[in-house]
């Protein structure tokens, strides 16, 4: 399935005219909060810092379409090339420009080349998205208030949670530590017991220190969420704790594959470079397909392939085991390339509130 809509390739291929738009005056490209609004000099002094912050995104943003189209006039090939250094320069620049958003994405496409067959085209769908974002950047006055507010955050660009906040109790689905340039980035997914919401926290830390995050899988607490303004709402802050930890008394709620998909097309509606969705599969049955594997509903037969990078994870064969031909339910990651299980819970273990963590 591939996430990018039919009429951004040929935008891609004609840089010519979106270069023309990249160049509109930096003082077009809105911040926050517009200089001036507040009499408080405080507030004028960190209106002016965000608008000096836009300005080196936009030009950043303009030097990012240029590389691009320079990429693609004279060809992908060059990209396979092992002393191809594009991504790491680009993304480098795109820190300066502090964009950490396009840093990270330019740094993917570093991979892509190495992705086995078929990477010319996983390249150029993600060039793709990448000139969207910067299109998207240029124009984001005009956005609606949740689409603008993604764009910020894709950029880089940080907000407070403002929304309401949403109290639950909430089971801790998976962690998982990640490295992001500089610093590692902790994912901790969360699933309310009664709005069956699921949330994501994120923290940063530098290499060899522990993120801050550190909520055990499988454990509930009743706290309050306030969700980030963004189009997907899937990030959240941790708010007022009511409890500790305590161990869940049954496993998550869950959809089928189908369901899991669906959910995943609509949330591309407000967020065009999600990769992923979040999703709790239920009464799912991990069996081969192919070269790789799928999980399969037991009632409804509807299935999704797993990911070809959880496949190079000893937690596939964890999964494998624990299923032992019978139903899981299993929470993961569903997007374009397939599904990324995080953990699973088996119900005929004796032990079926106690999530296994799929490393």
């Amino acid at each position: 399935m591939s996430v990018v809509p039919s009429t951004v390739v040929p935008m891609v291929l004609s840089h010519g005219g979106e270069r023309g738009r990249a160049t509109e005056p930096v003082s077009q490209v809105p911040s926050e909060h517009a200089p001036g609004s507040d009499p408080d000099a405080a507030s004028r002094a960190a209106a002016r810092r965000a608008g000096r912050r836009a300005e080196r995104i936009t030009a950043g943003a303009q030097e990012l379409e240029r590389r691009l189209a320079d990429l693609l006039r004279g060809g992908l090939a060059a990209a396979e090339r092992p002393d191809f250094g594009l991504w790491e320069e680009t993304a480098a620049r795109m820190v300066d420009a502090q964009a950490p958003g396009l840093a990270s994405r330019v740094r993917d496409l570093g991979t892509v080349a190495a992705s086995g067959p078929g990477w010319p085209g996983r390249l150029l769908e993600e060039c793709a998205l990448l000139h969207l974002l910067d299109s998207a950047w240029f124009g984001v006055g005009g956005l609606p208030r949740p689409l603008a507010a993604t764009v910020r955050a894709r950029v880089g660009l940080t907000a407070s949670a403002d929304d309401p906040a949403l109290r639950d109790r909430w089971l801790v689905l998976a962690r998982y530590d990640t490295p992001d340039g500089r610093i590692v980035t902790r994912r901790t997914w969360l699933q309310g017991r009664r709005s069956r919401r699921i949330v994501l926290l994120l923290s940063y830390v530098a290499p060899g220190r522990a993120p801050a995050q550190a909520l055990p899988v499988g454990a509930v607490i009743d706290a309050e969420m306030t969700p980030y303004p963004s189009g997907a709402g899937l990030r959240a802050e941790l708010g007022t704790r009511f409890t500790e930890p305590v161990a869940a008394d049954e496993p998550p709620a869950g959809v089928t594959a189908a369901e899991a998909l669906t959910a995943y097309g609509h949330a591309l509606r407000d967020d065009p470079w999600l990769d992923a969705w979040p999703a709790v599969l239920r009464d799912v049955i991990p069996v081969p397909s192919g070269d790789g594997w799928q999980l399969t509903g037991a009632a409804d037969g509807s299935s999704l392939p797993v990911t070809p990078a959880a496949l190079s994870r000893p937690g596939l064969w964890t999964l494998v085991a624990l299923s032992g031909g019978g139903p899981l339910t299993v929470f993961g990651e569903c997007g374009h390339r397939g599904f990324d299980p995080r953990a699973a819970w088996c119900p005929d273990d004796g032990a079926a509130n106690t999530p296994v963590v799929l490393a």
